[in-house]
């Protein structure tokens, strides 16, 4: 095998953020741009050699051409083996599984997640450590600090690589291992559900749509969807993975989901729809009539998880990322579970899941997921959703509006001011902060803030501290406002304006999600001057 060493420099921007590295398509493709990030994990990985690592992505565009580098750098810096998925795609929690199950020393995920595909979208590359979640900060602060200093990548002379056929080719001193992308994520889901009793839901008249947006989780969805449970052909629809993902905006909410979203609002209605997004972490639930928020999804998943088999013994506790509506903590407290707020990231949930102390957790940004894994997982959601509708036969509205009753409503949404001037959203947080100990006592209409502060984190199994995770401002009453800038754009900055209000009597649990948030938006823009210093009149996205 003949090892190339090519000199470069090192190339500004390449700081890993809350999902890795996310640029445009252009950016990855100019030279040595993704080899010199691929190199800067490798050299942060010093117990590499000999190693196996696990490769997948979502199949946008540059998927295939970027697994084939990572590849051959792979064998040129002394890996023992890949193990990657067919044709270069595997679903995020996919590789999780794999990386967990094979005891390997990491694994590479080439995605952007929810963001656009196609030539001038987006890419992404992430690492993914031996527990199989995301990369902890000292890790991605050690890949940053080696961009810094490159000066030389290694890439090996392989000859052509065949990533359609499944199997295992050996070189000299390194092998590469073609899997199926969905027979271990598939053999994994059945020891976590009862595929009997979705079986006999699909049998008893059950519909389903499913939108896999033309993104990683088709294969995934119709071979078990449809093939192992039973569900009537086409329940799955944009089930091929289309580099473009077939101009797709593939976020599931209803705002991307459109059509998914009229259709269950429509007389045509299916029992459930569901979707997934680009790499397979998020999902969107939505009944007939209903749109479950994902903080609801939270909520109502982990107090009636005790119907799946593998959590009928209980859960060890629940976690939220600080966004996320707290739905989820007073069925913690009913249940008598520990309960934890994090920033936003998977990574936070790592060391919880990995020390026992939860079980479920879940991001407001539609990601939900167990220990079964260390990431989100769309369609582990979905089957949940399945598992519970089977043995409650009841309407996913009705399981909903039930839970409400029993532990009160949180009226949620989140305001997206997409591509704001980078310097501009700086300014507006820094005024927030800078406000915050004289917030208390504000009045904006029948509004008076209790409190504020800027959230931190205190890791309880680590001890590490995360500061400056976002700005909350708390009302009396229960109601809330979240100001954060997101991690997970490509240009300029997200800002994120979380609005909560929180119902317990039976009379209002059914208002109008966005007159019961009506107030809380005046009063957001009011503290923080959206208008002004933004130059934005109105979000980009509602959610």
């Amino acid at each position: 095998m003949k090892i190339n060493l090519i000199e470069t420099q090192p190339i500004a921007g390449q700081k890993p953020g809350t999902s890795g590295l996310r640029k445009k398509v252009p950016q990855f493709q100019a030279p040595h741009y993704l080899e010199n990030f691929i190199q800067s994990i490798f050299n942060a990985l010093p117990e590499r050699v000999g190693s196996t690592l696990v490769l997948g992505g979502d199949g946008r565009y540059f998927n295939r051409e970027a697994s084939d580098i990572v590849i051959r750098m792979a064998a040129a810096n002394g890996f023992g083996r890949v193990i990657v998925g067919q044709s270069g795609i595997l679903s995020t929690p996919a590789a999780s599984n794999l990386i967990r199950q094979r005891k390997t020393l990491g694994g590479i995920i080439l995605s952007a997640s929810h963001n656009p595909g196609g030539p001038q979208g987006d890419f992404g590359i992430k690492f993914n450590a031996a527990n199989g979640g995301p990369a902890p900060e000292s890790l991605t602060d050690a890949i940053f600090a080696e961009t810094q200093k490159l000066t030389t990548y290694a890439i090996a002379d392989l000859g052509p690589i065949d990533l359609d056929k499944i199997g295992i080719t050996a070189f000299e001193g390194f092998t590469l291992e073609v899997t199926d992308s969905v027979e271990a994520y598939q053999a994994l889901m059945q020891t976590l559900f009862d595929f009997d009793a979705i079986r006999a839901l699909f049998a008893s008249g059950f519909t389903l749509r499913f939108d896999a947006l033309s993104a990683v989780t088709g294969p995934y969805a119709l071979r078990i969807f449809e093939g192992l449970l039973g569900a009537a052909p086409g329940s799955v629809v944009n089930g091929v993975p289309l580099s473009d993902f077939g101009g797709h905006h593939p976020d599931p909410n209803p705002v991307n989901c459109h059509d998914l979203y009229d259709l269950a609002m429509s007389d045509a209605a299916p029992d459930l729809c569901a979707a997934s997004d680009g790499d397979g972490d998020r999902n969107l639930i939505i009944g007939r009539g209903l749109f479950v928020t994902p903080s609801d999804s939270l909520a109502v998943l982990a107090a009636n998880a005790r119907l799946a088999p593998a959590y009928k013994g209980g859960l060890a506790g629940i976690a939220r990322s600080m966004p996320t509506s707290a739905a989820a903590d007073r069925v913690a407290e009913k249940r008598g579970l520990a309960m934890f707020e994090t920033p936003t990231g998977w990574k936070f949930f790592g060391n919880l899941l990995d020390a026992g102390k939860v079980t479920i957790c879940g991001e407001e940004s539609a990601g939900t997921g167990s220990d079964h894994v260390r990431e989100k997982d769309g369609l582990w959601a979905v089957l949940l959703w399945l598992n519970i509708l089977a043995v409650r036969r009841e309407s996913v509205a009705d399981i909903v509006k039930a839970h409400w009753r029993e532990f009160g409503r949180n009226y949620y949404a989140r305001h997206d001011y997409e591509e704001v001037e980078s310097a501009a959203a700086d300014r507006l947080m820094l005024g927030l902060r800078e406000r915050l100990g004289s917030l208390k006592g504000y009045r904006h209409g029948p509004l008076v803030v209790s409190g504020a502060d800027d959230f931190a984190y205190r890791d309880p199994i680590d001890g590490s501290v995360s500061a400056h995770q976002g700005v909350r401002v708390m009302f009396e009453g229960g109601g809330r406002v979240v100001f954060r800038l997101s991690g997970t754009g490509t240009a300029g900055a997200t800002l994120r304006v979380y609005l909560e209000h929180v119902e317990a009597g039976p009379a209002l649990l059914d208002l109008d999600n966005h007159a019961a948030l009506a107030d809380l938006a005046a009063a957001a823009e009011a503290i923080a001057q959206i208008t002004r210093l933004t130059g934005r009149d109105a979000p980009s996205v509602i959610t």
